[in-house]
């Protein structure tokens, strides 16, 4: 007999205030953008322990994304939320510690001031205060709790244990090296074919040189991993060239469709990054030489379906401090569906919080896609947001390839790994003013597809 995993608490808090450095005279503007998580739910009479991450902004010293650290909260037993948070300012590694005291006599007040001291080796480096925007940020903050069964990292990398014929998974990785401007593209794919002979993995590397054409080779069919074995896609072989890399993801996975849509395969595809920011470090030996990579920005991410969609678009764009914009719109390929107008499922990862709310808010209405072969967009729009995304393709910098769905049939891609993008967002206050405006040349990861 087995026991559920219990389940624990997560929940993001985003608090601003200021800190005076050691030997200035001034005071700087700080904000932290924090995701915690517990492994056991938080309940006010014991101390519960959680790991942050999140972003941490000192104007003119700090934007580091990828700050971690460790939450004390203690309610009744210490009388104490204790932060400790680690994080990188100006090549120097500071630590942030401090604690809010909880007082019955300032029920408000004593949750939402935090005290703290920056510590560098050991010796203070600064003192500040922060607090937390209750105007704004307490419904935000009450909604987003949540409390999820304790999933390993790991698990949403391995082969589906529900998968059989006629279903295709796929692992793939792809980045910018910042250094020459190469896009880089790893696919691995496991296919079960419906006429019973038996799962084959196969995949493919290609290379996006910012003065060349793009160029590819493919591996495979080989033997499949094991069911409780994630493949090794990025470490391989296919003709003449090799890889070897290591992933350092810097913030926490993103779901594009629902979570109950990723580990329950009743749709007819589900998709997810892993690692939806990470950093990559390692060489790719090539035809024409060696790239040698050194923490280049690029994104993991899993499908699970039948095969590919009838006609799709996709969208990876890497906006720098930790944000990101994911964007699939998609025509099913079963019958019935094929008529249809594309689904679109966007997810904008800013400052830590992830817009719109719910996987699904983009799929219900008010967000439209028009699909091309060298360059696609979408608009969409909730209550107080909008936004536009176009993506550019240049034929020069797009690689055709063709997949083989599990039944046999074909559909044929077009993916850049140095597209152009822009993304513009806007915000309702009595009429739409610009909020925030993205232009990326060369560095969006995109595609287009179709049967």
């Amino acid at each position: 007999m087995t026991t559920k995993p219990r389940r624990g608490t997560a929940f993001d808090e985003r608090m601003v205030g200021t800190v005076r450095l050691t030997g200035e005279a001034w005071a700087r503007p700080i904000r932290l953008d924090l995701a915690a998580g517990a492994d056991r739910v938080v309940l006010p009479h014991r101390t519960t322990d959680a790991r942050l991450t999140g972003r941490v902004r000192i104007a003119g010293l700090a934007d580091d994304p990828a700050a971690t650290g460790e939450l004390e909260i203690s309610p009744l037993a210490r009388r104490r939320i204790r932060y400790r948070l680690d994080f990188t300012a100006a090549g120097r590694r500071l630590t942030l510690h401090g604690w809010k005291s909880l007082s019955p006599r300032r029920p408000l007040t004593s949750p939402t001031v935090l005290p703290f001291t920056l510590l560098e080796d050991g010796a203070e480096a600064g003192r500040g205060t922060l607090r937390f925007p209750l105007a704004t940020g307490l419904l935000p903050f009450l909604a987003g709790w949540r409390f999820p069964r304790p999933r390993p990292a790991e698990a949403d990398l391995l082969p589906h244990p529900e998968g059989g014929p006629g279903r295709t998974e796929v692992w793939y990785t792809t980045l910018t090296d910042p250094a020459t401007g190469t896009g880089l593209w790893l696919h691995h794919e496991l296919t079960t074919p419906t006429d019973g002979r038996p799962a084959h993995a196969h995949g493919w590397i290609a290379l996006f040189p910012p003065d060349g054409p793009a160029h590819h080779a493919r591996y495979g069919p080989q033997a499949p991993p094991g069911p409780d074995t994630p493949p090794e896609w990025l470490r391989g072989a296919a003709g003449p060239y090799s890889w070897d890399l290591a992933e350092r993801p810097v913030g926490p996975p993103l779901h594009t469709f629902p979570r109950w849509a990723w580990r329950h395969p009743v749709l007819p595809a589900a998709h997810m990054l892993p690692a939806a920011t990470a950093r990559y470090t390692g060489t790719v030996r090539h035809p024409g030489g060696t790239l040698a990579l050194a923490d280049a920005p690029g994104a993991t991410a899993r499908i699970r379906g039948h095969g590919s969609a009838h006609r799709w678009a996709w969208l990876h764009a890497d906006l720098g401090g930790g944000d990101l914009l994911e964007v699939i719109a998609a025509v099913a390929h079963r019958p019935g569906l094929r008529r249809l107008p594309p689904v679109v499922l966007l997810r904008l990862r800013r400052d830590g919080r992830v817009w719109p709310r719910s996987a699904v808010r983009s799929a219900l209405g008010g967000f439209r896609a028009r699909i091309g072969r060298f360059g696609w967009s979408v608009t969409g729009r909730t209550a107080l947001r909008r936004i536009t995304v176009t993506v550019r393709q240049p034929p020069e910098r797009t690689l055709t390839l063709d997949y083989t769905d599990p039944d046999g049939s074909r559909a044929v891609c077009r993916n850049s790994e140095a597209a152009d993008a822009e993304i513009t967002v806007e915000r309702w206050w009595g009429r739409w003013r610009p909020h925030a405006r993205w232009e990326l040349t060369g560095t969006a990861h995109a595609e287009v597809g179709h049967r």
